[in-house]
């Protein structure tokens, strides 16, 4: 039998295994007989020939898990729970701000939020934990895991596997596939004679024309009659897409695009939207503050309207918040929590001027990374400042703009946010159900009033992180930001 369009390493390959009375070769044997270095060459000429029916394949696949570089950190020092832990054990009282003076920042806010994970609670600012053999045993049975590294994954917790997957550093996977083959009985008919290694040809180039070796060659044919690889084009990415979506639909309601620094003051951050300085938001697990400026210049005539304000009032009729304003608090640097900090400082550059205001732009919080949650996401903002605006503009306007987003139901409801009132959530009609997508309202006198805005400010904002999930139909946030090729492919046309 002849050996059809058999490459060198093809030939090879089944040459040495007609020549031996064994049945199944492994890789190692193959590479061995074949005096192979490279396994790349052994896989491709087992493939060719299993294409030809001169030999079959048997694959099995097995995945094994082993400790990353912060793996191996915490089998050495412990890990980040498991010292906040220790450490809350050995404290008489184990605070919020004890834990930052004796942790690092990065480990602070993330090692609070494990902790919280396993019934760890902050109450007037001390850590507590409700059941303290729960956490004892669970941080046990996490050691343990790392501990069992290397394993199979078939012979690991499920449980304990899909929690390191989850946590970056810890672990990685390594998936092996073994192979072995089997010569057929067709394989084993091809004559010996064809199975002589030549130059085999496979490019024809000016100069193999310009001598005669052409006419003794052997030439490597090829299937025409095959489909050919259809040529991908480049496509903007769903969420780029959204956003630009998102983008026209603002411009095309009359709205201008506004963009801004990502690093703020805690000040214009908080304190400018009537947000006290003891609220849950300040604490190390939920804003990123930053070393480098620590700290930032506001003017004391600005500082002192806000402290007016958070202490009593101020000129509004408010009460205040009570207690003391601190002007170093204000002035402390971080990343922005949302975009209203840059829209609240465009408004105090032009209080008098009406306008209309969007923007859709990152924001920063000290999230630990889950399927709803991420450290850094977008945010969604519509803001209208002119005389006259009442609720009944701002409900209108939502109407609009999400029925342009392609949801023509939408119903709000009341709610609570510190810097407006009244508060609305909103609400659209999704495959039946209604689905919560933001927040919106008219901003406070307390926001107001020391910025000398003396018109309405109608405000709303949403998530889009949210909304990309909702139109794209999943169910964890991080497959946004995976670079998976085939699944961006599969997506639809924003």
């Amino acid at each position: 039998m002849d050996a059809p369009n058999l490459l060198n390493p093809e030939r090879r390959m089944l040459l040495k295994m007609q020549q031996s009375e064994q049945t199944v070769w492994s890789l190692d044997e193959i590479l061995a007989a074949c005096e192979w270095s490279d396994q790349a060459v052994a896989v491709g000429a087992g493939h060719g020939l299993e294409n030809h029916g001169f030999v079959t394949v048997e694959e099995d696949v097995t995945t094994e898990i082993r400790l990353d570089a912060e793996g191996e950190k915490a089998i050495e020092s412990g890990l980040l729970e498991q010292r906040l832990w220790d450490w809350m054990m050995a404290v008489e009282e184990p605070s919020m701000r004890a834990l930052q003076t004796e942790f690092e920042r990065h480990e602070a806010g993330p090692g609070v939020g494990l902790l919280k994970q396993l019934g760890v609670s902050i109450e007037g600012g001390i850590l507590v934990a409700q059941d303290p053999s729960h956490v004892e045993s669970v941080l046990k049975q996490r050691l343990d895991f790392l501990s069992a590294l290397p394993a199979e994954m078939v012979e690991l917790d499920a449980v304990m596997l899909q929690h390191f997957r989850q946590r970056k550093g810890l672990i990685t996977s390594l998936e092996q596939t073994i192979r072995s083959w089997s010569m057929t009985v067709a394989g084993n008919a091809v004559d010996s004679v064809h199975l002589s290694e030549s130059v085999v040809i496979s490019e024809l180039t000016p100069e193999l024309l310009q001598t005669d070796a052409w006419k003794d060659a052997e030439f490597r044919a090829f299937d025409v009659t095959l489909e050919s690889a259809t040529p991908r084009r480049g496509r903007s990415h769903p969420m780029q897409a959204l956003i630009e979506r998102i983008r026209s639909v603002f411009l095309e309601m009359g709205f201008s695009e506004l963009v801004d620094d990502y690093v703020q003051t805690a000040g214009w951050n908080m304190d400018a939207l009537f947000i006290p300085q003891d609220h849950p938001a300040r604490e190390m697990q939920d804003t990123f503050y930053l070393k480098e400026p620590a700290k930032m210049d506001l003017s004391e005539d600005l500082m002192g309207k806000w402290k007016s304000i958070h202490e009593h009032g101020g000129d509004t009729g408010s009460t205040g918040w009570g207690g003391t304003f601190s002007f170093d608090t204000a002035q402390r640097s971080l990343l922005r929590t949302h975009t209203t900090v840059n829209t609240i400082q465009y408004l105090a550059q032009h209080p008098k001027e009406a306008c209309r205001v969007f923007s859709v732009d990152r924001v920063f919080r000290k999230e630990a990374i889950d399927r709803t949650h991420l450290p850094e996401f977008h945010q969604i903002e519509g803001i209208i400042m002119e005389e006259g605006a009442n609720l009944q503009m701002l409900v209108t306007t939502l109407k609009t703009f999400y029925a342009k987003m392609g949801y023509p139901e939408v119903r709000v409801r009341p709610a609570y946010f510190p810097y407006t009132e009244p508060s609305l959530e909103i609400e659209v009609k999704w495959h039946g159900k209604w689905l919560e997508l933001g927040g919106a309202g008219i901003f406070r006198p307390e926001v107001t009033e020391p910025l000398g805005i003396e018109s309405p400010v109608l405000a709303w904002g949403m998530g889009l992180e949210r909304l990309a999930m909702l139109v794209l139909g999943l169910d964890d946030i991080r497959q946004l930001y995976i670079s998976d090729l085939d699944w961006l492919r599969q997506q639809p046309l924003l």
